[in-house]
C-alpha cells in the first residue's frame, strides 16, 4: 500500500533570500539532524544570467532501525539523491528527492518548495509532499513501513526548528537582510549583486501571537484570522491556533481529505473543524473517515441540515415542556448544555410532537453547539471543538422507560453518532436514581466506545463533594436547582396535557422526514372486520410488548396462539367491486377456538381515548395473533368472536369504524430477564423490609425461628438484588 504525506503550508515571517541563506547552512551535514550523516554535490549547473541554480546532492542517511533488520538488508546507511532547483528571479526553490538504495524494492518520492507568501512578499512559504511504496523488503514490509514513517514524521517536525536555528545564527553574525537578486549583463559577463545591510536597517518581523491576532486589524494578519476560500491551502500556524496540536501525519490526513473534498464534492465544503472530527472518530484512517464523512454530507444535503438553524422554528410546545438549554461554559471553555431529563415528559413530547420534531430539536442543538464552539475558540484563544453536557436525572422513574420513547431515543442517538462525531467533550450525569442502570443497559450499546469513556455518573448528592461538579464547572455558574448560585432559565418541563396528543394520521403526514419510518402505525377497525397482527415466536419465554391508543370508537383487544401458520387471505375474483381496503383475516373461518387456536390473554375492553400498555411472556413457540375488533353492546354480550359475514354492508355505515395507533415489539428472553429480575428482587426486598419494620414498630413477637428466617431471606434478597444491579450496570 502506498503511504502518502502532504504537509500544511509553513510560513516563515522572513524574506525568501534570508530563508535561502539559512537553508544552505544545512549542508553538507547538519548536527541538528543526527540521522543526516553527510552529503556531497555530484553535479551543479547555473544559467547564463545566474538566475537559475540546479544542484544535485547524494545524501547519506542513518535510519534508526533494529540491527537485525540492517544485517538482513546488508546496509548500514541509506543513500538518497536530492535535486534542488533555485530560481532567484521568481524567488522559488523546488526540491525533489528519491531513494538510491533499494530502489528496486522501495520507491520513495519527496517534493518540497519554498515560495513567496501570496499576500506578503516579505514572508516565505514552505510546502512538502511525499510518498512511500514498499513493494518487497525481505518479508519485513510492514516493519520497514512503520520505521520509515516514524523517521519521516520526526524529521518533518524538526524542519522549521532547524531553519529558525540558522536564522538566529545569521542574526548573531549581523546578517538580517539580503537584497533581492538582480542581473547586470555587460559584454557577455554576468554579475550577481549581493549586498548586506547593517542590523539597524533590518525589516521589522511581525510576532505570531494568537491573542494579539484576535485584535489585529492589519491586513498582514488576515492569513491567521480567517480560513479563506476552499481553494486556499491550510497554514501550519492556523492549524495549531484553531484546530489544535496535530502530528505531521494527522495534519497530512486533514489536508488530503480536504483536497479530495474540493476536487470531488459538489456543494458546500464543511469547515476544517468538522472534517477533523470525522478523522478523529476513525483514528485518522483516511479511507474510513472519507466514507464516514461522505455519508454524512449526503444526509445533510438531502435534508437541508445546513439551513436548519435559519429555517426551523421551535414549536411553542417544545419551548414550554422541553427542559434543556445552553448555559455558559465549563472550565475548559467548552459550551455547556444542561438537560433536565428527569423533569421531561418523553412520552407526552413524542405523542404531541412526533419523532420528527424531537429529532429536529436535537439536530438544532448540535448545530448550535458547533457554532458556539467556533465562537469560544475565538474568545478563549484556543481550539475548542466539543461541548459539555450536564444531564440532571432527578425525577427519573419508570415512566421514562416507556418502550416507544426509548426506541425513538435510540434512533436519534444513532443519527447523531453518524453525523456529529467527537462533538461531546464530557457528559456529567447527576442524581442518577436506581432505575438508571436499566436505562443505561438499553442505551449504551448504540453509543460509541470513545464517547462512553467521557461519561461521569454521580448518584444522589455525590456531585457536591470533592471530584464532583466544581472540578468541571465554575462554582458561580452552577444552576440554582443544583444548589448553585446561578439562576437558570431552562424550562422545568412537566407533563404534556393529553389533549395536545396528535393522531396517527397527523404524525404520518409530516413532510421531509428525517427518520426512515415511524414507530407508531395506524389501523382502522370495522364492524365484522377486525384488525389482526401476526407475530412469529421461535423461542419460548420471549416477550411481546404493546402500546396502543384508541383514537376513535371502542375496541376489544385479544391475543391468540396457534401452532399452525395462518394462510394468506385469498383474493375474490368475482362479485361486487371492493368499496375500500378491508383488513385481511388471519384466523381462518374453519378454525375452532380451543382446537386450532387458543386465547392466551383475557380479552381487554378499551374505550375511546384510552392508552393501553402491556406485555405477554410467551409459553410456547408458534404464531401469536394480536387482534383488535369493533366493540358494540352485542359484542360485549356475545361469547364467540364475530366473523366477516356482512363486511360490505357494515362498511357502508361510518359509525361502524374504530381507529387505533399502535406499537409492538418482541423482546428476546435473555434481554427481558435482567429487567424482570430487577423488579422481582426489588419487590422481594421491599416486602421483607416492610415486614421487618412493621414487626419492630408494633413490637410483635415472631419467635426466634421466624426472626432468623426473615433475616436470612432479607440478606439473600439484598445479595441477589445487588448482584442483579451489578449485572445490569
Amino acid at each position: 500500500m502506498v503511504q502518502e504525506y502532504q504537509s500544511p503550508v509553513r510560513v516563515y515571517k522572513h524574506p525568501f533570500e534570508l530563508i535561502m541563506a539559512a537553508y544552505v547552512r544545512r549542508f553538507p551535514k547538519c548536527p541538528l539532524i543526527p540521522m543526516f550523516v553527510d552529503s556531497e554535490i555530484i553535479s551543479e549547473s547555473q544559467s547564463d544570467d545566474g538566475c537559475v541554480l540546479v544542484t544535485e546532492r547524494r545524501c547519506t542517511i542513518d535510519i534508526e532501525a533494529p540491527r537485525l533488520l540492517k544485517r538482513i538488508a546488508g546496509v548500514d546507511y541509506l543513500y538518497f539523491i536530492q535535486k534542488n532547483s533555485l530560481n532567484r528571479r521568481d524567488r522559488t526553490l523546488h526540491i525533489e528527492v528519491h531513494n538510491e538504495t533499494f530502489s528496486n524494492r522501495v520507491i520513495v518520492r519527496e517534493r518540497c518548495s519554498y515560495t513567496v507568501h501570496p499576500e506578503n512578499e516579505s514572508w516565505t512559504c514552505f510546502e512538502q509532499s511525499a510518498s512511500l511504496d514498499i513493494k518487497s523488503f525481505f518479508g519485513f514490509e510492514s516493519t520497514a513501513e512503520k520505521i520509515a514513517m516514524k523517521q519521516y514524521a520526526s524529521s518533518i517536525k524538526k524542519g522549521k526548528e532547524i531553519i529558525e536555528y540558522y536564522l538566529r545564527e545569521l542574526e548573531k553574525e549581523g546578517v538580517t537582510y539580503i537584497p533581492r537578486w538582480t542581473s547586470t549583463v555587460d559584454s557577455g559577463t554576468v554579475t550577481w549583486r549581493h549586498q548586506l545591510l547593517p542590523p539597524s536597517a533590518a525589516r521589522a518581523i511581525p510576532v505570531n501571537s494568537a491573542k494579539d491576532g484576535l485584535h489585529c486589524k492589519d491586513s498582514s494578519c488576515s492569513a491567521e484570522l480567517v480560513t479563506g476560500s476552499p481553494d486556499d491551502k491550510l497554514d501550519a500556524d492556523y492549524i495549531r491556533r484553531y484546530l489544535g496540536d496535530l502530528t505531521p501525519l494527522q495534519e497530512s490526513c486533514l489536508i488530503r481529505l480536504r483536497q479530495w473534498l474540493q476536487e470531488t464534492h459538489k456543494g458546500k465544503i464543511p469547515k476544517d473543524q468538522h472534517v477533523l472530527r470525522f478523522l478523529r472518530a476513525r483514528d485518522f484512517n483516511l479511507d474510513k473517515a472519507r466514507e464516514f464523512l461522505c455519508q454524512s454530507l449526503t444526509w445533510r444535503r438531502q435534508h437541508q441540515v445546513d439551513f436548519l438553524l435559519d429555517t426551523w422554528k421551535r414549536p411553542q410546545l417544545l419551548q414550554d415542556y422541553y427542559s434543556g438549554g445552553w448555559h455558559h461554559h465549563d472550565k475548559d471553555g467548552r459550551p455547556l448544555y444542561i438537560l433536565r431529563l428527569g423533569q421531561m415528559d418523553t412520552k407526552g413530547l413524542v405523542r404531541a410532537l412526533g419523532e420528527e420534531a424531537l429529532l429536529r430539536q436535537v439536530l438544532s442543538i448540535n448545530e448550535e453547539g458547533l457554532r458556539r464552539c467556533e465562537e469560544n475558540t475565538r474568545v478563549f484563544g484556543q481550539p475548542i471543538s466539543s461541548w459539555t453536557c450536564l444531564v440532571d436525572l432527578d425525577g427519573l422513574n419508570m415512566r421514562h422507560l416507556w418502550r416507544p420513547g426509548i426506541k425513538a431515543l435510540l434512533r436519534i442517538i444513532e443519527i447523531v453518532e453518524a453525523n456529529y462525531p467527537e462533538t461531546l467533550g464530557r457528559l456529567l450525569i447527576l442524581r442518577a436514581p436506581r432505575v438508571f442502570p436499566v436505562l443505561w443497559t438499553l442505551v449504551s450499546p448504540l453509543i460509541d466506545e470513545n464517547t462512553r469513556k467521557k461519561f461521569l455518573v454521580y448518584a444522589g448528592n455525590d456531585y457536591q463533594g470533592p471530584g464532583g461538579l466544581v472540578d468541571y464547572i465554575d462554582r458561580e455558574i452552577i444552576p440554582d436547582f443544583l444548589q448553585g448560585d446561578c439562576m437558570c432559565d431552562i424550562p422545568e418541563g412537566g407533563m404534556v396535557p393529553k389533549f395536545l396528543y396528535r393522531t396517527a394520521e397527523e404524525l404520518e403526514s409530516e413532510e421531509n422526514r428525517l427518520l426512515t419510518d415511524s414507530i407508531y402505525k395506524s389501523a382502522s377497525i370495522y364492524k365484522g372486520a377486525p384488525y389482526e397482527l401476526l407475530i412469529e415466536i421461535t423461542e419460548a419465554s420471549s416477550v411481546i410488548t404493546w402500546d396502543f391508543d384508541v383514537s376513535k370508537g371502542d375496541v376489544v383487544f385479544n391475543i391468540y396462539h396457534s401452532r399452525r401458520a395462518p394462510q394468506p387471505p385469498r383474493k375474490e375474483t368475482h362479485g361486487i367491486a371492493s368499496l375500500g381496503a378491508v383488513n385481511p383475516q388471519l384466523i381462518d373461518k374453519s378454525w375452532v377456538l380451543g382446537q386450532d387456536y387458543s386465547t392466551v390473554e383475557k380479552a381487554l375492553m378499551c374505550r375511546e381515548g384510552e392508552s393501553v400498555q402491556g406485555s405477554h411472556i410467551t409459553r410456547w413457540p408458534g404464531f401469536y395473533i394480536l387482534q383488535w375488533r369493533f366493540l358494540s353492546s352485542a359484542a360485549c354480550a356475545a361469547s364467540s368472536m364475530p366473523r366477516v359475514d356482512d363486511v360490505l354492508a357494515s362498511l357502508q355505515v361510518s359509525s361502524h369504524k374504530c381507529k387505533i395507533m399502535y406499537y409492538t415489539e418482541v423482546l428476546a428472553s435473555c434481554d427481558f430477564r435482567s429487567v424482570w429480575y430487577f423488579y422481582f428482587f426489588g419487590a422481594i426486598l421491599r416486602l421483607f423490609f416492610t415486614a421487618w419494620v412493621l414487626c419492630k414498630t408494633l413490637n410483635i413477637y415472631t419467635g426466634t425461628f421466624m426472626q432468623t428466617v426473615c433475616s436470612l431471606c432479607l440478606c439473600a434478597s439484598c445479595l441477589l438484588f445487588a448482584a442483579v444491579i451489578r449485572i445490569i450496570d
